[in-house]
């Protein structure tokens, strides 16, 4: 599977649920780490054209948070693929806001069987 150069996008206006005080990362009403976070994820996320049956789960994210961004803003993140290890993709990501970077890194993500990766999960709590 070579996915190399495919890009994804998402885009999101930072609202009080999604800021460090409300899920209580940090005290301030600016975007939250780990909702910049999951805004990169979705990104890798939507590069990606899988068949039906299968999914992608992130197992690796390094980021850097370069700036704040305040409520009212929007926000967006862009992945590149730019490695596949057989069933492992691995994104460069960036972010942006109205008026700079605001962040980047690396996100790592793992091509599963739909079906056989929630099986696995259910089978935790019945073991």
């Amino acid at each position: 599977m070579n996915n190399q150069g495919l890009k994804g996008k998402s885009e999101s206006i930072v609202t009080e649920e999604k800021t460090a005080k409300f899920v209580g990362s940090g005290e301030l009403e600016v975007l939250a780490t780990p909702m910049l976070a999951a805004l990169m994820e979705n990104a890798a996320v939507r590069a990606l054209n899988l068949p039906e049956d299968q999914t992608s789960v992130g197992t690796y994210l390094n980021l850097k948070h370069l700036a704040p961004t305040p409520v009212g803003m929007e926000g967006w993140a862009e992945a590149e693929v730019i490695k596949t290890e057989g069933r492992k993709i691995i994104f460069k990501v960036v972010a942006f806001d109205e008026k700079e970077k605001i962040g980047e890194g690396e996100h790592e993500r793992v091509v599963v069987s739909k079906d056989k990766f929630i099986t696995k999960a259910k089978n935790k709590k019945s073991g």
